[in-house]
């Protein structure tokens, strides 16, 4: 996707700023208990939070909350399908990691919500989505909608559209996120970690979930 550096340095920026203060609370099951402890690789502290809830439309054309979409483990990526280069390889790399982690005996739901509702209607979305992976699941919704979406999981975007109302652009941020009901956020992946290695750390998170009996 051809995004402009300046706008990369300050997604890239926001997103340093956000991982040095992001907190584990919901992923602890005592005082000072991270149960994910030897699974992290972020820097982490503070008090902010990765996710939230929200209310979007999925692919079918439903409305869904992030309880009916987070039902287990489950990799979240903010992208739009129009997007020339940068979003299919990630949502391609993400589909790659969950069959990996099926193979290991891990079923995963990989996740694609849109930063460009006024193109990615549900249809679209899910011409998208199957295309890549049969259990992805596309959500879109109004502009709020997507919105509040992005600001819970600290996502950064924006629009071209006003360059060219019919093909233009969406400058956005582009980590994946391991979230698990009720615990939340769990870990960030960036671009430069591929498949393999998406499944091997998202399977350490998926085990220790389940010896904690979670």
């Amino acid at each position: 996707m051809a995004i402009s550096t300046g706008r990369l340095a300050v997604a890239a920026t926001c997103f340093v700023a956000i991982g040095l203060v992001v907190t584990y609370a919901l992923t602890r099951t005592g005082a000072g208990n991270d149960i994910f402890a030897d699974c992290r690789q972020g820097v982490v502290s503070g008090a902010a939070q990765i996710g939230g809830p929200f209310t979007l439309t999925d692919e079918n054309g439903r409305s869904v909350t992030d309880r009916e979409v987070i039902t287990g483990p489950t990799l979240v990526y903010f992208g739009y399908s129009f997007c020339p280069d940068v979003c299919p390889v990630d949502a391609a790399r993400n589909a790659e990691a969950t069959d990996a982690l099926e193979e290991m005996g891990y079923q995963v739901t990989p996740v694609f919500v849109t930063v460009d509702p006024e193109r990615d209607t549900p249809e679209v979305l899910k011409d998208f989505t199957e295309a890549l992976h049969p259990r992805m699941l596309g959500l879109t919704g109004t502009d709020e909608q997507v919105r509040a979406a992005a600001q819970a999981y600290k996502v950064y975007y924006k629009s071209q559209r006003k360059d060219d109302p019919d093909f233009y652009l969406v400058d956005h941020s582009t980590q994946t996120y391991l979230m698990f009901p009720r615990l939340g956020f769990a870990e960030f992946f960036n671009r430069d970690v591929d498949a393999q290695q998406m499944a091997e750390r998202s399977a350490c998170f998926i085990e220790a979930a389940r010896k904690a009996g979670i």
